[in-house]
């Protein structure tokens, strides 16, 4: 009987939730001590009640209008996601490494320009722009739009350049050197936009996730630079090989793209990503309008509650949010909100102020990555590219780059070992690695007989700053997330790329003063014309 009443009752007050008669008045315990079902009308969150109850109800649990069960956390079976991540950090990294490890082809094809030095800074300078851009539209397009374009636009530039300018040679070489820079400039908006989206999208992960993209950043330097070695090794011909090297590039970056767009279709990341963004969707559902109607079943009385819209909530139901057993009798709260208004992007002020919230929480260590970049990218790649040797001549800058990658890659590794860092320690450690400029310009001044002349001393310098690069970059980026509440972690990980990127750019520029140290350094003993035959001519 009292089911009977509780829906007669639903259809009666759902048709007549428009009147202006009711009145604002608080539920208040009935002396009978009734049961309490709670209802809820939502109309943007029917769907997902529904199936909800649905699947309560498949596990045997009992369910009104609001089902009570959750889902337990999904494993990633087999370490798949922490894969796929990987191959992220792979897919945003790898098209700038393949421009700039096939050194050897850009010396020989530009003799006696500073074209390795002008990529770099072609591609930190747009990069700046599209971090400080994504983290200025975080709010406005989704995740993985931003994602899908950064894709794009980094496979564009690779298939152009490689079909165009090294396999046809459509071009001057005057011509071919701005069409390098531009597609350097393309790669870096679309990486850069991707970059800084994959550290807002594992902020959301556990922290391992945001370790693993790291680790595939690194992995990116050594797969292209291997590459780049059996292919200059396998093949002779400096076209057919540069092509085949391209050409691995491109179906590698296409493969992380697929990965991509499958594993954000997974329950895995849809249940984290759901729960990160849980704090501030439940902030947003309980400030609609609407009217609450309660209904004593026993008793058959009614009453009425109006809530308008910015008007403070009445005092909590004693019964609570999920309604309690309390007696015999029943107790039916009916909730009918308006409709959803239509989402509004933040003011400037609303943006500046969570920036700002967010950046006061975590800046020992944005400032800790920017430093650790900036002294990286101080060296390399471009003073580090321009290191010769008599005996190995255009081998050593490929093999010192080589190095640098791999050890980057162990670097980031060692950064998954559990150890809680303060920030400020953190930013002393980075601040340290600034021992390695003067070392490494040491190995190519004075002009001609370098302090540090043996070959052997700029690999041992590359296998520590290498190292150095990868744990100290990524520590910083893994911490910082974990130190704002979980809504805010999407924005703390933008933010921190915004502070690397920093750093690379800073980086950048002072490299240019480095480059005029190396202007007059190369021996007379070596000669750009003959780099192929040189590694054979050395031994």
């Amino acid at each position: 009987m009292h089911e009977y009443n509780a829906k007669n009752f639903m259809l009666a007050a759902m048709g007549s939730v428009g009147g202006d008669h009711f009145k604002d008045i608080s539920p208040m315990v009935t002396p009978e001590g009734n049961v309490v079902m709670s209802f809820s009308f939502d109309s943007y969150q029917l769907e997902e009640e529904e199936l909800q109850a649905k699947a309560c109800q498949a596990k045997g649990v009992l369910t009104f209008m609001e089902p009570a069960c959750e889902d337990p956390e999904p494993q990633d079976r087999y370490h798949g996601i922490y894969f796929a991540m990987l191959l992220a950090g792979v897919g945003f990294l790898l098209p700038y490494n393949s421009f700039i490890t096939d050194v050897d082809y850009l010396h020989h094809k530009y003799p006696g320009t500073s074209i390795v030095f002008d990529m770099s800074l072609t591609y930190i300078l747009v990069a700046l722009v599209a971090v400080i851009l994504n983290n200025a539209l975080v709010e406005m397009l989704s995740l993985h739009t931003r994602i899908a374009v950064g894709y794009l636009f980094a496979l564009g530039p690779l298939l152009f350049v490689s079909i165009c300018d090294v396999w046809l040679e459509l071009f001057s070489q005057r011509h071919a050197y701005a069409v390098n820079l531009i597609a350097v400039g393309v790669v870096a908006f679309g990486c850069t936009v991707q970059q800084s989206s994959f550290y807002g999208y594992t902020g959301m992960l556990p922290k391992r996730y945001t370790q693993g993209v790291m680790t595939g950043e690194s992995t990116a330097g050594v797969i292209i630079s291997l590459s780049r070695i059996f292919t200059k090794l396998l093949l002779s011909d400096e076209k057919e090989n540069t092509i085949i090297f391209f050409f691995i590039s491109i179906s590698l970056e296409l493969t992380c793209f697929i990965l991509h767009l499958l594993v954000k279709r997974t329950q895995f990341v849809k249940y984290y990503t759901a729960h990160s963004k849980d704090g501030a969707f439940k902030g947003a559902v309980d400030q609609g309008t609407g009217y609450r109607v309660h209904h004593d079943v026993t008793a058959e009385g009614i009453r009425f509650e109006n809530r308008l819209h910015g008007q403070e909530r009445s005092p909590p139901d004693p019964f609570g949010q999920e309604g309690e057993l309390a007696g015999s009798g029943t107790y039916v709260r009916f909730d009918v909100p308006q409709p959803k208004v239509k989402k509004s992007w933040p003011s400037f002020r609303d943006m500046m102020l969570h920036r700002y919230i967010v950046s006061r929480v975590i800046w020992a260590y944005m400032l800790s990555i920017a430093m650790t970049y900036f002294i990286t990218l101080c060296l390399f790649p471009g003073l580090e590219s321009e290191i010769r040797n008599c005996t190995l001549g255009e081998w050593l800058p490929i093999l010192i780059m080589a190095i640098f990658n791999l050890s980057d890659f162990v670097g980031k590794i060692l950064a998954a070992l559990p150890y809680d860092w303060k920030g400020t320690h953190l930013l002393i450690y980075s601040c340290l690695r600034v021992v390695f400029i003067p070392l490494f310009i040491m190995c190519v001044y004075p002009n001609g007989k370098p302090s540090f002349g043996h070959p052997a001393w700029p690999c041992i310098f590359s296998l520590l700053m290498g190292i150095t690069n990868g744990y100290f970059g990524s520590v910083p980026m893994i911490l910082a997330a974990g130190k704002v509440s979980p809504e805010q972690r999407e924005l703390a990980g933008n933010t921190m790329t915004v502070s690397y990127m920093t750093g690379l750019t800073l980086g950048s520029a002072v490299a240019y003063f480095a480059y005029s140290l190396t202007s007059m350094s190369h021996s007379t003993c070596f000669h750009t014309e003959t780099y192929n035959g040189s590694i054979t001519a050395g031994y």
